[in-house]
């Protein structure tokens, strides 16, 4: 195996993350990046609907998507989580965050 892949498979057990089956709709995650923040809200599809950084920046928030999961800047990527400090979010149009540095997570239970 890859001395890097071994590496980031080792390094995948210790990080802070959210994982996507702990998510119900209506949930929300502020997320902040190196250089943007994102509000990503768990639709009831599965789907998110994000706005913030590339979103705004295009004029495309609110959007709908995907969420790939999270990745440490190349093309392996952990498809189980939404977010994990560190790593960076890919979006199911292909759009990579830059790394994410802090994760709020509001379940819908103690939203007003």
């Amino acid at each position: 195996m890859n001395l890097e892949l071994k590496n980031m498979i080792e390094q995948s057990d210790s990080l802070i993350q959210l994982k996507k089956s702990d998510l119900k709709p209506g949930d929300e995650i502020k997320l902040k990046t190196k250089n943007s923040v994102y509000s990503i809200i768990v639709d009831i599809d599965g789907g998110f609907i994000v706005s913030g950084g590339w979103f705004d920046k295009m004029a495309l928030s609110p959007v709908k998507t995907k969420i790939n999961g999270c990745t440490w800047g190349g093309s392996v990527i952990k498809t189980d989580i939404i977010a994990a400090c560190g790593l960076n979010l890919e979006f199911g149009n292909r759009i990579l965050t830059s790394t994410i540095r802090e994760i709020i997570y509001f379940p819908r239970s103690i939203k007003n």
